[in-house]
Order: structure tokens, then C-alpha cells, then sequence
């Protein structure tokens, strides 16, 4: 019979809960916690209160806090309610009757079938404690029957798959065989909402490395007659009663063998157990778990005095303390174990030690699969030194990691600290507030002068108290003060008292611009209508004209007539939508639209905005400009302008837009249906020469420095720059020419007077004077002297100093009264050099066949003369043809080709007797090849210039005509009208001949751009003859005129054959 004899005890605290350890000698008590011995007598005391008390701790969890408390790591004692081992907080855990530790048994060295328990991720090593989880019913209660019985033994076998989650074992080929013959030494459950345990943590302490042969019982092959426990025929107290007994061991030597017997078995059966082995395992067959047959596997012989086993031991040793120096975690385990061995016991038992290896690192499971089942030991260590080679590697890396997080997080709270300081000094000296207070403070004084709209005051709100509660190093705090200086740079509500005056308006217009008298009188009548209506808002006005016309000025004068504040930006060009919408707030750098930014620096809600070159917006991949602009500029949509930046309706109703465009064809036609489009035509001579003398002379007499000189253009020198030079639509080249004038009458004037008449020294002030005589530039004087000496004639170097410097270090000079320049047309050439246009036509006289047209370009209107030959002698043995050259477009070709054929209808009609189409090969021309033209308004030029070849009758040069033609003869409608007949009277022209359906267009011209004009309009080509051809046309001649030719030609063939 087994008693118990105790030497001593003590009482331990495992990882929050009481045990009472009972051991022969107290140097177990210890051991318990650290040494691969076999575990001590444990039972936990009941204290029921302490039970209620602590809260539910996952299984997991516990199982994880547990195995490091058995394993001696000092961090399990600081997890709360680890040791309540109960699910609810009111129970005792692993249920009455079933003592929560189990007593030190005597443990056997065969044990041939064992409970088999599937682990998952690690394997389980030799004498080093394991908490693992099960949660299945019929294992949970076999694990307590074989605790209750003191069968408290497993074999523990590691999963193949990682992501299984079972506690039985249905196929041997789902484990790997080799695993280890564990005791259990504490269990602790988990109770449920029904008061069952959800889950068993059971504490395992492996013993040896065992091979599972078999499985002899499997889930779902439990007998109908389940095994009765032995202890069944005592009455329920009598079971609680003995399951309160402390279990007790015989003081016997630890490693003796002999056979297991229940301890709380009845004295009859203790008795009995000597004479007849006991099946110890018979009573797991009545669960659902798993059985296994397994063989002990022993290591191989070595010879643990072999240099090779010393080295790597030693070096085994030395990689732990390396990685005790960075992990704090590793370092607890490593003192754990090494208090449990001397330094000697370490190279004593290699095999250990590898072990401990092993079971501390964080190896792969297929590794450390491979370290349990080798029996080689010097193999064995080999693979556990790499396994800690690769855990050193990892935690160098850690540590190095964590040293510059460390060192980063350091510097900015060093800085943080200091600037901290540095502000509350400031405070104190009353030298600067806090920087944040003060934008604070500046935003909330912006918005009270600002009347914001019920929208947006509540956003600024918002934004305002996001910016109290950011830091001033974060980058959400420069986004979120970007935005709100934005938001309070908007003038809302803020707006400029509009003038209606109409005389007001004309002064302002005709001090501005000459002529332009139709454009003047829209722009009064749209400000006549806004007197009235008491505001100019929705109206877009879109001025459209040749370069140098005036499109620009023209509203700088509509703002400067209205009192408005006026804005000008250029859109040609642009292929980014968020240079018109703005940016999104997330990207660096970001900020609104250029609408929201003119705004900000107008600070009126009702400036003039001009936007210019719109017909010339591209198209990128960043969107399309001109879609953005549809809502920019319709009345009935900017009223709510959402600018991407402040992602706030902004109201853009009050403010007038004007844009400027060269042409239409290139504005999208939705863009142009919001727009009240104004034509701007060229200027004829007589108004260049006005605003030459009103305007562009005198600015630019100014500009050369001649302000108070008898420096003057005479009016013929004026007409002669006109007319031989400056012939475009506009007046742009017109004030390039006499800004070079005026600049080389001054170089003339300084070359003339030298030194003597213009001292250098009178143009410098005193403060140019004292700069100049400084002492910074006489050290950069000094210092080019030297590098002159050195290579002479080198380039200035760009790390020189900078001389001393002035506000105002020159002033103008006086011309003398005596020097007086007149520029006239005798010595204009010594000023711009020879004339472009030698005369007023291409052509003083037209051959047949050239006829001069009229053409409209984005530069205004030009002369564009038609010019056809006959590239052979008739002959009735030639096939007829028709080319067309001068860079034509296919538009302007279908022109010619209609025009040849009614050409050659036309004769056939009306001259019969002319053969020249039948047989003749037409080349057509349009000159100044290298421009490009299209278009059909050279119909009935084309068709004039066809039949004075074919009628060989020359064409009057003083006419010119436009106008597209139709098969039968019908002229149609034209655009451009104005700008053709300004470029007819530029060239000479005395005649014009136009479509009948432009009449209305041509009496609205003025009157000194008719003047000296006929127009003639027509309506069918017919009219056209009658005008060109019917009063100076000999007809017989005309039908006759080829009849010689083809008779030569046939006489020319005869002789020839």
C-alpha cells in the first residue's frame, strides 16, 4: 500500500492561483518550476470566494500564461485571474471531484497504449512545460477520468496541418508519428453558459520521445457497455471527499519502475494490484477519443567528451547569451534554465540542451519537427545551433529596428520639448504669443468682417476647431490652416459700387480706343440695360477678332467704365481642368482655381474676370478645360461654383466675364452658345494713322526717354509705315515699328551729344553715387581686376561679391532744347529699314486668267488672287485636264472642281463655238503657296478666273469679289465681310462684288471703310458676268479665240505624220 510521507512543504502561487506543493524534499519545490525532473505533488486549494471574484480568461490565453508560470517565466504571475480555473468565475474548473493538480506519480517506462492528443504549430520537447487547449466533450471527460484515476498520461503528436483544429486522431497519416509521452500536471476549465466546461487547459510536462504504431481506438468506436470507474461503487460524497485528499507519492527512488495503480483506489483493489497486471487504459475505450500503440525511442550512443559535440555545445551557449542581450523574453527563459544546471551539467547533457533550444525558439514547424525526431545527438545540436543562429539574426534586426524607432521618437520629443520651451519663454518676455493662438485669432478676425453666406460659416466652424486641436508640427495642421486662410481670403458679401453713368462710359471708351463705333454702342447699350435693371450680371461677352485689334483694352476700358475691379488671365494653352476648378486638398501643394485666386486678390464678389485666347484652350490628359469652363461661364449654373479646393459652392454670379477669342471655328459650340459674341474687325489706314498719333506715338516717346524732345512722326512718314509695312488688321506690328523709331532717334541723339552733351556722372543720384563708391564694390572690383590678371578676357565669375546697391541709383536725362528730330518718308528707312509691300497689288495689270479674291484669316482680312494657265497649246489630240496647287484644303478643292464645271458648262451655254475645255490642261494657282487655305468663299473668283482664261478677256485689277458657288450658278452667303472689304480698300480696290445675302452686313460697315467703295451684290453667277464680262466682251472674238490654235495644231499633225 502506497502512503504518504511528507518531508516538508510550501506554497506557491502559479500564475494566480494557490497550489500546495508536497514533496519528500524541498529542493523539489523549485525543481517544479525549472529542472526536467518529474513533477511534484500540486493541489489547488479551494477558495471558492477568490473564484467569483476573477474574470473569464480565454482558454488560449490561459494556456499561454500557464505553460510560461510551469516554465518559470516571471511575466505569468502579472496576468490577472489567470488561476480561477474556472469558465464562469463561480465554479472550480475542471469540476467537482477532479483535482486540479495531479499528484507526482511514479512514472512508467512502457506504457504501451496512450490517449493520443493532436497538437497544432509546435512540436512538444523533453522536461519543458506545454499548456495545451481541448474542447471537445469526450476528450475533455476522458482527460478528467484519467486524472481522477492517476492515469494522468498522453501522447502528444503534431499536426500536419497547421489550420486543424481537432482533439482526436482519425488517420495516422494526418500526424507525424514521432511525439512525446507527457504527464499531465494541472488542468483548469472553462465553464459555459450551461455550466459545462466549454474547454480543458491542460498543463503538460513531455517525458520522452515516443513513435505511435497504431491507433487501437478511435472517435465513435466507444463500446455500448462503457468501462464502470473502479471508484463507481462508492457513493458520491464519498468521491468528493476523496478527491479533496491530497495525493500523495511513496518516497521512493523517482526512476524505479513498477506498476501504476490509481492512488485513491479502494485498499481491496491496492492489494489485488500485485498478483494481476492491470490493463490501466481499458477505461478510455469508453470515449470518442483516440488510442495509440507507441514505442519509446531512445538516442543513439555518443561520446559527449567528442570535440565536435563540445564546440557546437559551447557555441550553443554563447548564441543564447547573445540573444539574452536583445530579447528580454529569451533572457528569462535562459536564466530559468540555466539556475536549474551548473556550468558543467550543460556540457553534460548536450541533448538537453538542444532540447531547450528548440522549445525556446521561434523556428519553422517543419524544423523543429525534424530536431524531435533525431536521435543523432551531435545532429540534433547541429540543428538547433542554426535554428538559434536564425533567431539571433532576428533579434539583432528587431533590436536594430527598435534603435531607430527609439532614436527617431527621441529627437522629436527632444525637439517638441525644446520648442515648447522656447514658446513659453517667449510668452513670459511677452515677445510672441503662441503661433497657433494667433492664426486662431487672425482667422476668427477675417471671418467677422466677412459676411459668409449660411453654408459656408459652419464648415469655417468645423475647420477652425479641427485647427485648435492639431499640433503645428503635423501635416494635417499646415493642410487644415492652407484651407482656412483661403476660406477668409474670399471676399464674401464683399462687393464695389458699380457706375452706370453712360457719359461716364463714352469718356472713358474714347480716351481708350479710336473708332470702333458699332462695338462702343453694344457695350453702352449693355451698360445702359444694367443702369436699369440695377446690375450686369449674367451676361457673357465674348469679343472676337484679329491680334492687335484691341480685344484686351477694350475690357480693361468696360471695367475701368463700371468701377469694377479687373482680373486677366490666359487660358490658351491650358490642358489641366484644375487650373480652372482647382486641386484637390488632399494633394501637396494644392489651392484653387484661378477664379477662386482672382477673388482673393480683386477682394470684391463683382470684378470684371477676362478671360483671354479662349478659342486657343487645349487638351490634356488632365481633362478637358473647355467642359470646365461650360460651368464657369453659364448664368445659370456659376450662381454655385463648386471649386475642387474648397469643395464649397461659391457664387459667381456677380461677377462679369469678358473673353477674347481670334476665331470661333475652335470654340466648342456648347462654350459658344453661352456667349454674346461682339466682332471685332481690322482697322482701315485712316484709323490706323489716328491711333498711331493719339495713342502709340506717344507712349512711345515716352518709353525712349523723349517725353519733353523735339522728337515727331509726320503724318505722311505715319502713312508710308502703313502702307509699305504695317499692313496686318490690327495695330500690334503698327506700335512695334514706332517704338523702334523712337528708340533709334534716342541712340542717335546719345551718339550725337557723346559725353560732352550727356555726362555720365549727371545721370547717377547721390545715392548711386555712394553705392558705387562703396567699399562692397570696390572689393568686387578688386576681385575681377585679379581674375582679369590672371586670364584676361574671362567671363565674370558667379561667386564674386555683389556691389553696393541703391533705391534709386539713376535718374533721367534732358535732352537739350537745340536737338530736334523729324521722321518723315524720305529718311524712314533709316529707321525700319526697307519696305515689305512695295505696292498696293500683286498685280498692276491682270493677265487672263488671274482675277483677285478676298479671304478672311484670324489676322484680319487679305487680297488672295486666283491664277490659272494654259500649260499647253491646244491640240484636238490632247486629253483636257485640271491641277490645283498653293496648299489648298479639301474644302477650297471641291471649290475649284465646282467651278470648273460650270465653267466649262458655262461656255458650252453661251459660246458654243469655244472648244478650249474639250481639249485644254488648266493648271490653278493661289499664291504664297507655303500658307495654308480652305474655304469656299472663292467660288465665283475661281469660276471668273476659269472663264477669262477660257474667253482670253483680262480681268479689271481695281475689282475684287467673294462668294461660294453652287452647279447652277447660285452664289451663297459668306462670312468675314468687313474684314474683306477693309483688306479690298488696303489694296486698292474700287470694286467689290459680294453675295446678295450679305447686304444687310455690308450697309452696317461704316461709312469710312466704304468710302471710295462700290459694293455690287450677287445672287446668281449670272450677275456676275454681267458686271465682270457683258460691257468689255467681244463675243465673236470670244467664241472664236481657240478655233486658230486647234486649226494650226491640226495642220501642225499633219505634216508631222
Amino acid at each position: 500500500m502506497l502512503r504518504a510521507r511528507l518531508s516538508a512543504s510550501a506554497s506557491l502561487r502559479l500564475a494566480g492561483r494557490n497550489f500546495k506543493l508536497l514533496s519528500p524534499r524541498p529542493t523539489q519545490h523549485l525543481r517544479l518550476l525549472h529542472g526536467a525532473f518529474r513533477p511534484s505533488t500540486v493541489r489547488r486549494k479551494d477558495d471558492d470566494a477568490d473564484d467569483k471574484k476573477r474574470k473569464k480568461t480565454p482558454p488560449e490565453e490561459l494556456a499561454e500564461v500557464v505553460t510560461r508560470a510551469a516554465n518559470g517565466s516571471p511575466k505569468a504571475s502579472g496576468k490577472s485571474g489567470v488561476g480561477n480555473g474556472s469558465g464562469s468565475g463561480t465554479s472550480n474548473g475542471a469540476g467537482d471531484g477532479v483535482p486540479k493538480a495531479v499528484a507526482r506519480l511514479q512514472v512508467p517506462e512502457v506504457y504501451p497504449e496512450v490517449l493520443a492528443l493532436p497538437i497544432v504549430r509546435r512540436p512538444l520537447f523533453p522536461g519543458f512545460y506545454k499548456a495545451v487547449v481541448v474542447k471537445e466533450p469526450a476528450v475533455i471527460d476522458a482527460i478528467k477520468e484519467a486524472v481522477r484515476r492517476g492515469q494522468p498520461y498522453i501522447g502528444a503528436f503534431l499536426l500536419k496541418d497547421d489550420k486543424a483544429d481537432v482533439d482526436t486522431i482519425t488517420d495516422m497519416d494526418k500526424v507525424y508519428p514521432t511525439g512525446v509521452f507527457a504527464q499531465i500536471t494541472s488542468i483548469f476549465g472553462a465553464k459555459g453558459n450551461n455550466g459545462e466546461d466549454e474547454s480543458l487547459t491542460c498543463v503538460l510536462f513531455p517525458h520522452r520521445r515516443i513513435r505511435a504504431t497504431s491507433i487501437v481506438h478511435n472517435k465513435g468506436a466507444a463500446s455500448q457497455a462503457k468501462v464502470e470507474p473502479e471508484s463507481a461503487s462508492s457513493n458520491e460524497s464519498e468521491s468528493k471527499d476523496k478527491s479533496k485528499v491530497p495525493l500523495v507519492t511513496e518516497d521512493a527512488n523517482p526512476n524505479s519502475s513498477g506498476d501504476v495503480v490509481p492512488l485513491d483506489a479502494a485498499p481491496e483493489f491496492l492489494e489485488g494490484a500485485a498478483q494481476a497486471p492491470l490493463h490501466v487504459t481499458q477505461f478510455l475505450r469508453g470515449y470518442d477519443v483516440s488510442v495509440t500503440s507507441v514505442e519509446n525511442l531512445d538516442d543513439l550512443p555518443y561520446d559527449r567528451n567528442a570535440d565536435q559535440i563540445k564546440a557546437v555545445t559551447a557555441e550553443i551557449v554563447n548564441t543564447f547569451k547573445d540573444i539574452a542581450t536583445m530579447n528580454p523574453i529569451f533572457r528569462d527563459q535562459i536564466a530559468n534554465f540555466s539556475m536549474t544546471q551548473s556550468a558543467g551539467s550543460m556540457f553534460e547533457e548536450p541533448a538537453r540542451l538542444a532540447d531547450f533550444a528548440a522549445a525556446v525558439s521561434a523556428g519553422e514547424t517543419a524544423e523543429l519537427q525534424d530536431i524531435l525526431e533525431c536521435l543523432d545527438i551531435e545532429k540534433r545540436i547541429h540543428m538547433s545551433l542554426v535554428i538559434l543562429k536564425k533567431e539571433l539574426l532576428n533579434a539583432q534586426l528587431q533590436s536594430k529596428i527598435a534603435k531607430d524607432v527609439e532614436g527617431s521618437i527621441q529627437k522629436r520629443q527632444r525637439e517638441f520639448y525644446l520648442l515648447e520651451q522656447l514658446k513659453g519663454i517667449k510668452r513670459e518676455l511677452g515677445i510672441e504669443s503662441d503661433g497657433k493662438d494667433k492664426l486662431v485669432e487672425k482667422f476668427r478676425e477675417r471671418a467677422t468682417k466677412l459676411a459668409m453666406p449660411e453654408h459656408i460659416r459652419p464648415v469655417f466652424d468645423e475647420e477652425l476647431a479641427k485647427l485648435q486641436t492639431l499640433e503645428p508640427v503635423s501635416s494635417e495642421f499646415s493642410v487644415s490652416r492652407n484651407y482656412l486662410d483661403w476660406l477668409t481670403s474670399i471676399p464674401w458679401g464683399q462687393r464695389s459700387t458699380e457706375n452706370f453713368d453712360i457719359q461716364h462710359a463714352i469718356k472713358v471708351l474714347d480716351e481708350d480706343h479710336y473708332g470702333l463705333k458699332d462695338i462702343k454702342d453694344r457695350i453702352l447699350e449693355f451698360i445702359a440695360v444694367g443702369k436699369l435693371r440695377g446690375t450686369v450680371e449674367g451676361k457673357i461677352i465674348c469679343f472676337v477678332g484679329p491680334p492687335g485689334v484691341g480685344k484686351t483694352s477694350i475690357g480693361k476700358s468696360i471695367a475701368r467704365a463700371l468701377s469694377r475691379q479687373f482680373y486677366r488671365f490666359s487660358v490658351g494653352g491650358l490642358t489641366d481642368v484644375a487650373e480652372i476648378k482647382g486641386h484637390r486638398r488632399t494633394y501637396v501643394g494644392a489651392m484653387p482655381g484661378k477664379v477662386i485666386q482672382s477673388l482673393k486678390k480683386v477682394q470684391t464678389e463683382n470684378p470684371l474676370i477676362l478671360i483671354d485666347e479662349i478659342d486657343k484652350v487645349g487638351r490634356g490628359y488632365n481633362g478637358d478645360p473647355s467642359s470646365a469652363l461650360l460651368e464657369l461661364l453659364d448664368p445659370e449654373q456659376n450662381s454655385s461654383f463648386l471649386d475642387h479646393y474648397l469643395d464649397l459652392p461659391v457664387d459667381l454670379s456677380k461677377v462679369l466675364f469678358v473673353c477674347t477669342a481670334n476665331q470661333l471655328d475652335t470654340i466648342p459650340g456648347p462654350l459658344l452658345d453661352r456667349m454674346e459674341v461682339i466682332q471685332l474687325s481690322g482697322y482701315i489706314a485712316d484709323e490706323k494713322k489716328a491711333i498711331a498719333k493719339q495713342y502709340l506715338a506717344p507712349t512711345a516717346k515716352e518709353n525712349a526717354g523723349l517725353k519733353e524732345a523735339q522728337v515727331d512722326i509726320t503724318d505722311d512718314a505715319i502713312e508710308k509705315l502703313i502702307k509699305e509695312y504695317c499692313r496686318e488688321a490690327g495695330v500690334r506690328n503698327l506700335k512695334k515699328q514706332i517704338d523702334k523709331i523712337f528708340r533709334k532717334a534716342s541712340f542717335n541723339i546719345v551718339k550725337q551729344l557723346g559725353e560732352e552733351g550727356l555726362p555720365e556722372s549727371a545721370g547717377i543720384t547721390p545715392e548711386g553715387k555712394a553705392a558705387a563708391e562703396s567699399a562692397e564694390t570696390a572689393k568686387r572690383d578688386a576681385v575681377r581686376e585679379e581674375a582679369n590678371q590672371e586670364t584676361p578676357g574671362q567671363k565674370i565669375s558667379e561667386n564674386e561679391p555683389a556691389p553696393g546697391t541703391s533705391e534709386q541709383p539713376r535718374k533721367q536725362l534732358k535732352v537739350p532744347d537745340h536737338i530736334k528730330v523729324d521722321v518723315n518718308p524720305e529718311n524712314l528707312k533709316d529707321y525700319v529699314g526697307s519696305p515689305i509691300f512695295l505696292s498696293d497689288r500683286l498685280y498692276d495689270v491682270t493677265p487672263p486668267g488671274t482675277v483677285m479674291g478676298l479671304a478672311w484669316t484670324s489676322m484680319g482680312g487679305s487680297a488672295l488672287y486666283i491664277e490659272s494657265i494654259l500649260e499647253s497649246t491646244l491640240a484636238r489630240s490632247r486629253q483636257p485636264s485640271f491641277k490645283q496647287t498653293g496648299k489648298l484644303g479639301d474644302v477650297m478643292k471641291e471649290s475649284s472642281t465646282i467651278a470648273y464645271s460650270f465653267a466649262k458648262g458655262f461656255v458650252a451655254r453661251e459660246f458654243e463655238e469655244n472648244r478650249f475645255f474639250e481639249r485644254a490642261q488648266i493648271h490653278l494657282h493661289c499664291p504664297e503657296g507655303a500658307v495654308g487655305k480652305d474655304g469656299p468663299s472663292a467660288g465665283i473668283t475661281m469660276a471668273t478666273a476659269l472663264l477669262s482664261l477660257a474667253l482670253d478677256h483680262p480681268i479689271d485689277p481695281t475689282v475684287a469679289m467673294t462668294g461660294e458657288l453652287t452647279l447652277t450658278g447660285k452664289v451663297l452667303r459668306i462670312g468675314g465681310l468687313k474684314e474683306k472689304a477693309v483688306a479690298a480698300k488696303r489694296s486698292g480696290v474700287k470694286t467689290i462684288l459680294f453675295p446678295e445675302a450679305n447686304t444687310a452686313d455690308w450697309q452696317e460697315l461704316e461709312d469710312n471703310v466704304k468710302e471710295g467703295l462700290e459694293g455690287v451684290p450677287v445672287a446668281w453667277y449670272a450677275d456676275v458676268y454681267e458686271r465682270i464680262f457683258a460691257l468689255t466682251i467681244d463675243k465673236h472674238r470670244a467664241a472664236t479665240r481657240w478655233a486658230t490654235d486647234l486649226a494650226k495644231a491640226d495642220e501642225r499633225d499633219k505634216e508631222l505624220k
